[in-house]
């Protein structure tokens, strides 16, 4: 697989130590799956497997890390010493052999293969938000602005709700004038913010 040039440009920005680590262990992921591929998640290399994470490397001012995303199932008793599963790495003497790496690598891309990596629990869906009853009034009066208001997610009618709720009394009815304008518009309550 090609290698990812901004994993050549986060290698080449880190200190003096840390580049010898990371390239050594960029090789060794390579050669030991050639069809893994290079991304950058989390603001640091990351290596996957058929679109899936299986390991992620990272220098700092004194240490680098290298861990399997998967750890639960490789542990090695470094843990909390440093990111990953080896601890804080300051030279290519940290490491464990190569042939170690490598084992761990094939048994990460095995579990991948075999459908036996734990996918990511499902979250619950948040309950809908309350509408306001001034808001629900002035919603049943107007159908562009319901149409509009049904197609938004949740997280943007929520937006809404909170804010006309959030309002005074006297406050109360211009903001409900301004969601129904606004939703009129097809516009996000904070539609000057995120571009919409």
């Amino acid at each position: 697989m090609p290698r990812d040039a901004r994993v050549d440009a986060y290698i080449a920005g880190k200190a003096a130590f840390a580049r010898p680590i990371l390239i050594h262990l960029r090789d060794l992921v390579h050669a030991t799956v050639p069809a893994i591929e290079e991304a950058i998640k989390w603001s640091m290399p990351a290596f996957l497997y058929r679109g899936r994470p299986v390991a992620n490397m990272a220098a700092f001012k004194q240490h680098a890390g290298f861990g399997f995303w998967n750890r639960q199932a490789m542990p090695t008793g470094q843990e909390g010493e440093g990111m990953g599963q080896f601890g804080r790495l300051t030279s290519l003497a940290d490491l464990p052999a190569d042939a170690v790496i490598a084992a761990m690598l094939r048994e990460a891309v095995a579990a991948i293969d075999g459908g036996t990596v734990p996918k990511r629990a499902a979250r619950a869906a948040k309950p809908e938000a309350a509408v306001p009853p001034a808001l629900a009034e002035a919603l049943a009066q107007d159908a562009l602005a319901t149409a509009t208001w049904q197609g938004f997610p949740p997280g943007c009618r929520c937006e809404y709700c909170e804010w006309v709720g959030d309002a005074k009394r006297d406050d109360t009815r211009a903001r409900v004038a301004q969601t129904i304008a606004q939703l009129r518009e097809g516009k996000r309550h904070n539609w000057r913010y995120a571009g919409c």
